[in-house]
């Protein structure tokens, strides 16, 4: 989820069988050729052949905001049953997301996480026969060859996690991936949205944290971390990190909150994966420069009219900016270029889908607008030539594989496997 100066407002304002054994790790990614005797498969078989893992999906908190019974189609939002199972989604990571706000508070931090994890079970416990709460890999595939759609978390924002005793606590709760930090630095590490880098990347207890992490089994997520942090993180990790909804920076340049070719490679060099945001302001220099000159009048205007940042009137003065200027949305072609250039950085098995449905407003990509189109997805990377077993390994077999290394990891740590996590498993 992306928040930053007038985010709230802005965000009124923009709303007016199994395939998995073509998978390897250890295997170079083939050329981007189709042999001449295959036979093209349809987008939408793929998309229901193959594992599709997208590793931010903001639910939890939309359902915070206002509640809607996702195990049934909504109205509003990117993400239901319908549409899920539509677009051929297997496993989506719930965003467990604590505002900055509330982490440096503390405990009331915890408290929403808890209750946003109650809110994940709940989804589960009212529709048994669509989801299945996931803890582990394994989980994810026997959701799958049961036919229901897998729920793992990811906290995005640590902060709470370092309170005594609750790393436990909210692994035990199903916690598999951690966001360091989100749009300001926090006990863990400094945010890449925060000029404020209070610890010159991560501080003492973050350097700390991210070890507990590898030793729990849980994956290490750099989106939104400050470069320095990045740099740390991958110098302390055991095993691969996730960068779970961030993209390519060489499309936005100055943009922190993506990630630069040379980090881009690193990730790759070390295994692990970057999951690409759908976001426009993340896709495109167009929409960033948008969003700079929108929050400018937002500024501007509230000065002028001595107004505050949730005054209806300032509400409406974007609404209208947006009339006057229509949004820049990135299009799918957008989308593809970003996989494309982390593929010539560092290797097609180094990027997978972050979406950050419901979290990023009515920012999404012409033909990439809820949960429904990961078959748009597919026929785009089908026209840029990549191969079925390329495309299966980046709509989930690469983050399937961080996963089992990070778990994988934790079991040899411990002498036996955390969780339900089953070592003989492998993709």
């Amino acid at each position: 989820m992306s928040r930053s100066f007038f985010s709230t407002v802005l965000a009124a304002a923009l709303v007016s069988t199994l395939s998995l054994t073509l998978i390897s790790c250890g295997e170079p990614a083939p050329g981007k050729t189709e042999s001449a005797s295959e036979t093209p498969v349809m987008p939408d078989d793929l998309a229901h052949r193959h594992l599709i893992v997208d590793t931010h999906i903001d639910v939890p908190y939309r359902l915070e905001n206002k509640f809607v019974d996702v195990t049934q189609a909504t109205e509003t939002g990117d993400f239901d049953y319908p549409r899920a199972r539509a677009g051929g989604l297997d496993a989506l990571f719930m965003s467990i997301y604590i505002p900055a706000e509330l982490d440096a508070q503390g405990q009331p931090g915890a408290d929403l996480a808890n209750k946003m994890i109650d809110f994940v079970e709940d989804i589960a416990l009212r529709a048994p026969d669509k989801f299945q709460v996931a803890h582990c890999s394994k989980d994810v595939l026997d959701a799958h060859a049961a036919g229901k759609i897998a729920m793992p978390m990811g906290m995005e924002n640590g902060g709470p996690m370092v309170l005594p005793g609750n790393l436990a606590h909210f692994y035990d709760r199903g916690i598999r991936y951690v966001t360091l930090a989100h749009s300001k630095s926090n006990a863990i590490s400094d945010s890449s949205y925060d000029i404020n880098e209070a610890h010159e990347g991560l501080s003492g207890v973050g350097k700390d944290f991210v070890k507990q992490l590898n030793d729990y089994g849980i994956m290490v997520d750099i989106s939104h971390v400050s470069d320095k942090a990045f740099w740390q993180v991958l110098e302390l990790s055991k095993v691969p990190v996730i960068a779970s909804h961030s993209s390519a920076r060489h499309f936005t340049p100055g943009f922190q909150r993506n990630m630069n070719d040379d980090m881009i490679r690193a990730l790759g060099a070390q295994g692990g994966v970057i999951q690409i945001n759908y976001g426009s302001s993340f896709l495109t220099k167009t929409a960033q420069d948008y969003g700079k000159a929108m929050r400018a009048f937002g500024e501007n205007y509230t000065k002028d009219k001595g107004l505050g940042a949730e005054s209806d009137e300032l509400k409406a003065a974007l609404a209208q900016y947006r009339v006057d200027n229509p949004y820049p949305y990135a299009s799918l072609e957008d989308v593809l270029d970003h996989f494309d250039h982390v593929v010539a950085l560092t290797g097609v098995e180094h990027v997978g889908i972050g979406s950050d449905y419901d979290g990023v407003g009515d920012s999404l990509p012409i033909d990439l607008k809820d949960v429904a189109s990961y078959p748009n997805l597919i026929a785009g990377l089908q026209r840029r030539a990549y191969t079925e077993a390329q495309i299966a390994m980046m709509l989930g077999g690469n983050l399937m594989r961080v996963w089992q290394a990070v778990e994988s990891y934790a079991a040899n740590i411990s002498g036996k496997p955390p969780g339900c996590f089953v070592a003989e498993t492998t993709i």
